[in-house]
């Protein structure tokens, strides 16, 4: 069953479940993988706002971008080449929505134009394999 919503075609079925599931942890990987590369575990574990802070932001800019992009429509998982597509799209978005987030003082990071960068692709090099396994798969 296809739905319409204000911001674009999410596709409510088991698989855009089982995609946004997958979404939602490479984000996260993306997000821990950072942290770890600035502190220690022992620093995370006993400060696990740090993470959720940091988070936040993407997983926000995730919620906006991707359903308005259509990245939780059937037509998005058709071909590979419109999965990479749509989810790149869609990260790119949704990274510059968190970057713009990290900037305020709600959120801690902060802005720096390199970070922008990295983001970006460290978020396509995760979402987009993955959402073209998904089109392979179940498309």
């Amino acid at each position: 069953m296809s739905t319409t919503t204000r911001f674009g075609r999410v596709d409510r079925s088991a698989t855009s479940l089982a995609v946004a599931v997958g979404d939602a942890a490479l984000i996260g990987l993306f997000v821990l993988a950072g942290e770890l590369s600035h502190y220690t575990v022992d620093f995370l574990l006993a400060n696990p706002d740090r993470i959720v802070g940091t988070a936040l932001p993407f997983y926000i800019g995730w919620a906006v971008a991707a359903p308005a992009l259509g990245a939780y429509s059937r037509a998005a998982r058709e071909t590979p080449l419109r999965a990479a597509l749509i989810a790149g799209g869609a990260w790119i978005v949704a990274a510059l929505i968190g970057q713009g987030l990290r900037s305020t003082a709600v959120f801690p990071g902060g802005f720096a134009v390199t970070f922008v960068f990295v983001s970006i692709g460290v978020g396509l090099v995760l979402l987009v394999p993955w959402r073209t396994v998904i089109s392979v798969r179940w498309g």
